[in-house]
C-alpha cells in the first residue's frame, strides 16, 4: 500500500486538503508519525507541534500496556489489565513520573524545549504512521480534549477496523487510508518500515522550523 512513511504522508496530504482553510494544528506522534506528518505540514504550511504519548507497561513486562501518559500529565489506565493483575501501590505513580521525564527528554531532544502549542479552540489533526490497538493515542485524545480543542481529527495511513470504530467514538473524524481485512501489524502495509531515528526527527523539525 505504501512505499514508506513519506509516501504515506503524501497520500494523507491529499485527504487533508479540505482542512487547509480552517488553520488546523497538526500534532505529530514521534518518531514515525513525524515523518508521515512532514509532507502534510510542508504542503499546506499548517501550524504543527509534537505530542508524545508514552506507554505504561506491566512491572514484569514493559511491552504490555496497562496505561499511557501524555506531556501534560494526562494518563489513561487499562482497567481490564488492572483487574487481572496485582500492581504494587506505588508502581503507577513512579512509572508515570518516569515516562513524563522521558517525554520531556524527547521533546528537548527534538525541539530544544518541552513547551507545547495550545490546542484550545483549534481544529487538531493527530498524525501517526499507523495505529494498532489505539490505546496510547486515546491518552493523547484525552489530553487534547482537556486543552479545549474545538475539533479533533485522527489521520493515519493504516489501522484495523475495530480500532477505527473505537477511536471514532472519541473524536470528530478518523481518516484512515488502509483498513486491512486481516491486520497483523502496522508495518505490513509498508514496503519500507525501518525504525525512525531521533536524528531524522530532529532534521525534519529543524527544516520545518526554518521554513516557517
Amino acid at each position: 500500500m505504501f512505499k514508506d512513511r513519506r509516501d504515506a504522508g503524501n497520500q494523507l496530504a491529499a485527504k487533508l486538503e479540505k482542512f487547509k482553510d480552517s488553520n488546523p494544528l497538526i500534532l505529530a506522534i514521534p518518531r514515525g508519525g513525524m515523518v508521515t506528518a512532514y509532507p502534510v505540514i510542508k504542503k499546506y504550511g499548517f501550524e504543527w507541534d509534537l505530542i508524545i504519548p508514552r506507554k505504561i507497561g506491566l512491572p514484569d513486562n514493559k511491552e504490555v500496556a496497562i496505561g499511557a501518559v501524555t506531556p501534560d500529565g494526562s494518563y489513561l489506565l487499562n482497567q481490564n489489565y488492572l483487574k487481572l493483575t496485582t500492581i504494587p501501590s506505588d508502581y503507577l505513580e513512579q512509572e508515570i513520573a518516569h515516562q513524563l521525564k522521558e517525554i520531556n527528554r524527547r521533546l528537548k531532544t527534538y525541539k530544544g524545549s518541552p513547551s507545547l502549542s495550545s490546542a484550545k479552540g483549534k481544529t487538531v489533526i493527530v498524525i501517526d504512521d499507523g495505529i494498532a490497538t489505539g490505546f496510547t493515542i486515546l491518552a493523547a485524545i484525552k489530553s487534547i480534549k482537556k486543552q479545549g480543542a474545538r475539533k479533533i481529527i485522527i489521520a493515519i495511513p493504516v489501522a484495523p477496523a475495530d480500532t477505527i470504530e473505537k477511536l471514532a467514538k472519541e473524536v470528530d473524524e478518523v481518516i484512515c487510508l488502509a483498513v486491512p481485512d486481516y491486520f497483523y501489524a502496522v508495518g505490513q502495509q509498508y514496503q519500507e518500515f525501518d525504525q525512525t531515528t531521533d536524528q531524522e526527527v530532529i532534521r525534519l523539525v529543524k527544516d520545518l522550523s526554518f521554513s516557517s
